[in-house]
């Protein structure tokens, strides 16, 4: 390898023995395997103010357990995400030097008990040890309240542990951090949950109300009151501040990372074709036996002479194996030799001078199209395996440059090559026809042509999800690596710049994007669909940023048929609001509509 292993730090978590020996000791094995990073970081919301504590991410929530750990509870669960940001400020709690490279970072949630967040507003004055309401800019929000302990320290007892770990940001002292009651913590206890506390009768809330406020305010708040139980149904947002005090710090990449894996793969559960697909097992598989095997299949895999279709129902099984067992896609990366050769038999197949196998061109869309939505399914949720940032990133990025190259191709190549339609295969479809074979061939020929067009918009579709893919990877390196990073979106971008199929390529999938939402039928889309949808859309908005050239050719040739067909609405029109990935999509076109119309 040409760069060592330490250099590739920044994409990974930084291991803390205490705290990974208390999430062993205290989660489920699946839990534990699904965690992807922790780090510590000041933590504020309407219920907890200024306390130091870790946050702990897995692919479907925010874990938050005390500094130290003693106890680990659920926050936020990525199925109510809203949004998730940076927020560039100042904090004043912090000294001057955690303030200059603190990440502030904003969670926008919806709770998980909106309808009871009225009641709490009378409440709330009652409790003892409550910290101060959050500021007016801050929209209320009430977390659901659990009976479970989770006190905080206050701010002199960060500096207790810091020669030993060296994590914690210096607060200015005279200002509690402490953490409120239990009862006010608001946050969901991951083992044994108990039972929720019954809400307070109407006579309650009224006494309650005359004892703590004037006659004039409890009235306001109980028409307040009876307007929130009128639009119970509507959603309330609430936020999660983050403050991690580190410039190298990572917290925002994973958060974002492991919402986009979220919303993706609960989006794609919703068809039923793709539910079976990844359902597992009966029987758990261990890691043991699920090694053994991924080495029997890398074998047959591997040996040499053989056959396209051999080769096409490894790889099936191959792909279906990795949609069901994360265990697999980190195997995978760990065995180099794998990706090797899927990199270079997708370069043979559609760019060789051979065919593989001596194949039709249908067999060779085929078996690229499969080699491109395996090599997109081991990517996901695989970003903190260090093997594949060692693999990915060595040498420069030699095999990211090899992948880029070999996944374009030309979108009108059923169109303009005859070479593409196999004639022995035709001559055989004519034998019996030998009166009219004019017209036979000519129909024959256009049936083949149909045939590979097909394939080929298939294959495209899924170049674009492998494309997506990879250009997450160039926002964790530009993020983590901070301007020094050769693994960026640009870089990618620039890569691909004299490839000679990048600008019909990227054409096509910004006509494609037009006819989805300028179609008139108002046909919903399928989950698969619409995540294919928002992986589009993130290409587009990436070229429209991160590549002059692109972004000229896209307004150039796109601009006033995006004006009028490309819209939120359009976009909402043909999604189930249900599906969690409709809110990320509908921003991700109004972004592109506002550069296009911008720039």
């Amino acid at each position: 390898m040409a760069r060592s292993g330490s250099e590739f730090l920044p994409l990974l978590p930084r291991r803390n023995a205490r705290l990974d020996s208390f999430l062993k000791r205290n989660t489920e094995r699946a839990l534990y395997e699904r965690i992807r990073t922790y780090e510590p970081c000041v933590v504020v919301s309407d219920v907890i103010n200024k306390v130091y504590m870790y946050a702990v991410l897995s692919d479907e929530r925010v874990y938050l357990t005390e500094y130290p750990p003693r106890a680990l509870t659920a926050a936020v669960s990525f199925g109510r995400v809203r949004d998730i940001e940076l927020v560039n400020d100042l904090p004043d709690f912090l000294s001057t030097k955690d303030r200059e490279r603190c990440q502030h970072i904003r969670i926008t949630y919806v709770p998980e008990n909106p309808a009871d967040k009225g009641r709490d507003w009378l409440q709330r004055e009652k409790k003892a040890g409550l910290p101060p309401v959050a500021p007016p800019s801050r929209r209320a929000s009430h977390c659901p309240i659990k009976a479970h302990d989770l006190k905080g320290y206050p701010a002199d007892s960060w500096r207790r542990e810091e020669e030993e770990e060296q994590l914690q940001p210096a607060l200015k002292t005279g200002r509690s951090a402490s953490c409120p009651d239990p009862e006010t913590l608001g946050l969901r206890r991951l083992r044994h949950p108990p039972d929720s506390p019954s809400s307070p009768s109407e006579g309650s809330l009224e006494t309650a109300e005359s004892g703590q406020v004037s006659g004039r305010i409890g009235s306001m708040l109980t028409r307040l009151l009876r307007r929130e139980r009128a639009n119970a149904g509507e959603e309330r947002e609430a936020e999660l501040h983050l403050y991690a005090v580190s410039q190298t710090s990572t917290l925002y990449l994973h958060l974002q990372s492991s919402w986009s894996s979220f919303v993706t793969r609960s989006t794609l559960l919703l068809d039923p074709r793709h539910r079976r697909r990844c359902a597992a097992s009966p029987d758990a598989i261990s890691a043991e036996r699920t090694a053994h095997l991924f080495s029997q299949l890398s074998s047959e895999l591997l040996q040499d002479g053989l056959g396209v279709e051999n080769l096409y129902l490894l790889l099936q099984e191959l792909r279906t194996a990795a949609h069901r067992s994360v265990t697999l896609r980190r195997l995978f990366w760990r065995s180099s030799e794998v990706f090797l050769f899927l990199v270079q038999t997708l370069e043979e197949c559609l760019h060789g001078c051979r065919r593989l196998g001596g194949g039709s061109a249908a067999d060779q869309l085929l078996l690229s199209s499969l080699i491109v939505q395996t090599l997109a399914v081991m990517f996901r949720e695989t970003e903190v395996e260090a093997a594949r940032s060692s693999l990915l990133l060595a040498k420069r990025g030699a095999l990211i440059s090899r992948l880029l190259l070999a996944v374009l191709c030309d979108p009108d190549g059923a169109k303009h090559s005859r070479g593409s339609v196999p004639d022995s295969e035709v001559n055989l479809l004519l034998l019996s026809l030998q009166r009219c074979v004019q017209i036979c061939y000519k129909t024959v020929s256009n049936l083949c042509l149909l045939q590979l067009q097909a394939l080929l918009s298939e294959y495209l579709d899924a170049a674009c999800s492998l494309l997506f893919e990879l250009l997450l990877l160039g926002y964790e390196s530009s993020r983590c690596f901070h301007g020094n990073s050769f693994v960026s979106v640009s870089w990618m971008l620039k890569v691909l710049q004299p490839h000679p199929h990048l600008l019909p390529f990227i054409r096509h999938q910004a006509q494609q994007l037009l006819q989805v939402l300028s179609d008139q039928n108002r046909s919903i889309l399928s989950p698969g669909q619409a995540v294919l949808l928002f992986q589009r859309c993130r290409l587009l908005l990436a070229c429209l940023q991160y590549s002059n050239q692109l972004g000229q050719h896209l307004q150039s040739h796109f601009r006033e048929e995006f004006r009028y067909a490309v819209t939120p609405s359009s976009a909402e029109e043909k999604l189930q609001p249900h599906y969690p990935i409709c809110r990320p999509t509908v921003r991700l076109v109004q972004c592109i509509v506002t550069l296009l119309q911008h720039r």
